[in-house]
């Protein structure tokens, strides 16, 4: 008997958000029309209860990853085609890259067990021979969590059954404790080092704060003071105001997801044989270098997307053992997604901002977050 034969009937039709086409907010369409996916061989139905809000998701809609886009993460008003992670995309897409849900019907070959929760990265890994860092994204090359039901190879799923986390704070991981995890691992950070991290009070600058510091290092965070609270609340010793030029050769490693203009700074702040790791370019992707900068004092940069299966592991562990928690700041209906874009973007908020899909609720410590 298959975990399909054994589920309980489920819906033909669900609710959910499709972005219709590259563009601002009026590009997403709220559907309850939207077919409900079955499992084939390997895969699983997951019953979405939270999903959490990414830059990824507005730099996809407003097609920001395509080389014609030369600004920071903002409406770019241009007309792109080819604007995803892995160039264009099918449309109507359902984004969404950070999942948190339950398994609800499974297909062939699955051993998790109906009412898991589960998540999964955002990135998930397709190495092959002659691409050893090949992946897909949730919610950009397949459909994503920003629906009542999402359809995910099992190979790829996580139990978090046993982490205290809500399921709010569960969906607030993949994207922001992934990348940083990602980038920490990369750089080689580890105990002793000094690290600076830009952006840090936005959802991957607080998970790098966090994760490098229970890798025993070193934490200046840059951000506003109006946010620096929680950045030393996230385990920073030292903040540098947002905009400041940080210390030349200071620093072990640097954690950036700004880019923009000041990126010169902070190449020039580490020290010799020092890494530079980088996953964004909220400030603009376009950057001026010295290489002489580089070459000299034997700088290493690490451009990192791809996430061997092995950093998702080490963060479930953080999770079923309660070793980590995201910031989430607030919950929206999934409904409301343009107004919780638009909130994102004023960045007002630090850390993280979760969707709920129609009759879900999140809590955090036992109490609602929206």
């Amino acid at each position: 008997m298959t975990g399909q034969d054994k589920a309980p009937a489920l819906p033909t039709r669900m609710k959910g958000v499709q972005l219709t086409r590259h563009g601002g907010p009026e590009a997403l369409a709220w559907r309850e029309d939207i077919p409900v996916p079955h499992p084939g061989a390997g895969q699983v139905l997951v019953k979405v209860m939270a999903a959490g809000l990414n830059n990824t998701d507005i730099n996809t809609r407003i097609g920001w990853y395509s080389s014609d886009v030369t600004g920071a993460t903002e409406e770019t008003g241009q007309e792109v085609e080819a604007g995803g992670w892995g160039g264009a995309l099918t449309f109507p897409r359902i984004q969404g890259g950070d999942l948190c849900g339950r398994v609800v019907a499974t297909g062939e070959d699955v051993t998790l067990p109906l009412g898991a929760r589960v998540t999964c990265p955002i990135n998930l890994p397709r190495p092959t021979a002659e691409s050893p860092t090949a992946y897909i994204a949730l919610g950009s090359e397949m459909d994503g969590a920003f629906a009542e039901y999402c359809l995910v190879e099992a190979a790829d799923l996580h139990d978090v059954s046993p982490s205290p986390l809500s399921d709010a704070e569960i969906a607030a991981i993949p994207c922001a404790f992934g990348t940083a995890e990602n980038l920490l691992t990369r750089a080689g950070v580890s105990e002793g080092q000094s690290v600076l991290i830009t952006g840090a009070s936005g959802g991957v600058g607080l998970a790098a704060v966090q994760l490098a510091a229970l890798r025993g290092a070193r934490v200046s965070g840059m951000t506003s003071p109006a946010k620096a609270q929680h950045v030393t609340a996230a385990g920073a010793a030292h903040i540098l105001p947002r905009g400041e030029a940080p210390e030349q050769a200071s620093f072990d490693a640097v954690i950036d997801v700004v880019g923009g203009p000041d990126w010169p700074g902070f190449i020039r702040a580490l020290k010799p044989g020092g890494h530079y790791a980088v996953s964004g370019a909220i400030a603009g992707p376009m950057v001026t270098a010295d290489l002489r900068e580089i070459y000299l004092p034997d700088i290493t940069i690490h451009g990192c997307t791809y996430q061997p299966p092995e950093v998702f592991t080490r963060l479930v562990t953080l999770m079923n053992q309660g070793d980590i928690r995201p910031l989430v700041s607030r919950t929206y209906p999934l409904r409301e997604i343009a107004k919780a874009q638009d909130e994102f973007m004023s960045k007002q908020y630090a850390g993280k901002l979760v969707l709920l899909p129609p009759g879900a609720e999140a809590t955090v410590d036992g109490k609602a977050t929206s």
